[in-house]
């Protein structure tokens, strides 16, 4: 059997529920001999009656009354993926997968795209979010495995396009009654005596600091490698080493200073921003567009 034409199944149900075609067809607009004619090739195509032609008008013949059921599922059905479908194309609709650098999603990223999806347009929006380091983060956008990226703007994100977000500011975190606690600001040179906990060799910041201290002649010594800004502030607490660390991390909510000393670190690249990386705007689908302009909204003012 040939496909329903939903034009035609629309205008059998409007005749069905008017029980006439004249009326039918002045509700749609359309000629009833043009109504009458579709019915025929309706009923060609089923291969039965459908409407029975009374005095004043028609009804439905059982065959016809079991197509009426089944054509209103389908019409309710063609509705629902027209409302849907719209909801994608103002963004209301849709899935987004972002890879964030531990810095996003550690300080403000989780919350930024909370407050998002509070919004009552974005209701329907899923987003998920996965910590990776800046080079998995560029090469997963490239590839197509996720449609944003959030990573530190020293990252070398190639032919991706980007946009402003936030922005963040290294310090160096030591245990009360260190050696480096007493000063009142430190260059990076200043703490390379001294052990280190420091993230993942790959990481943005790491290897940013393997470069600062490749160019002053020296390594950064490395007592304790963790995963995450978190675990490195609990190695610090302990006594074992120092750290550097974003300000707005060592400052928040379960890593608040106690039993730390935090330290501006007096270097040109201690304030880091932060970017949105893609593959170009007009490949993003509508909800991801909307989130990149909500987070794009949170950049700092130049």
């Amino acid at each position: 059997m040939r496909d329903f034409d939903l034009t035609t199944l629309r205008l059998f149900v409007s005749v069905c529920e008017t029980g006439n075609i004249a009326r039918a067809g002045e509700k749609a607009s359309i000629v009833g001999s043009a109504i009458s004619k579709r019915l025929a090739q309706l009923e060609d195509q089923v291969g039965t009656p459908l409407l029975v032609r009374r005095r004043h008008g028609v009804e439905p013949t059982p065959a016809g009354q079991t197509l009426l059921e089944h054509a209103r599922g389908m019409l309710d059905g063609a509705a629902r993926i027209e409302r849907d479908m719209e909801a994608y194309v103002a963004g209301g609709r849709g899935q987004v997968r972002i890879l964030a650098s531990v810095s996003a999603m550690t300080e403000s990223l989780a919350d930024d795209v909370a407050a998002f999806l509070r919004q009552p347009r974005h209701r329907a929006i899923k987003v998920d979010l996965e910590e990776r380091v800046s080079p998995e983060i560029v090469r997963g956008v490239r590839e197509g495995h996720a449609s944003l990226g959030v990573c530190w703007d020293a990252a070398d994100v190639g032919a991706l396009q980007s946009r402003p977000y936030r922005s963040d500011t290294l310090c160096v975190a030591v245990p009360r009654g260190h050696p480096l606690a007493g000063r009142r600001k430190l260059r990076f040179a200043d703490t390379l005596p001294y052990e280190h906990v420091s993230l993942p060799v790959n990481s943005a910041v790491q290897v940013m600091l393997q470069r600062r201290a490749a160019a002053l002649g020296r390594g950064v010594d490395h007592r304790v490698v963790v995963t995450n800004f978190e675990a490195a502030l609990r190695v610090v607490r302990a006594g074992l080493a120092i750290s550097i660390v974003p300000r707005e991390v060592a400052e928040a909510g379960a890593s608040a200073p106690a039993g730390l000393v935090l330290l501006p670190l007096e270097e040109p690249w201690a304030r880091r921003h932060f970017i949105l990386c893609f593959r170009d705007a007009p490949s993003l689908t509508p909800a991801a567009q909307a989130l990149v302009e909500h987070l794009a909204s949170l950049a700092p003012t130049p």
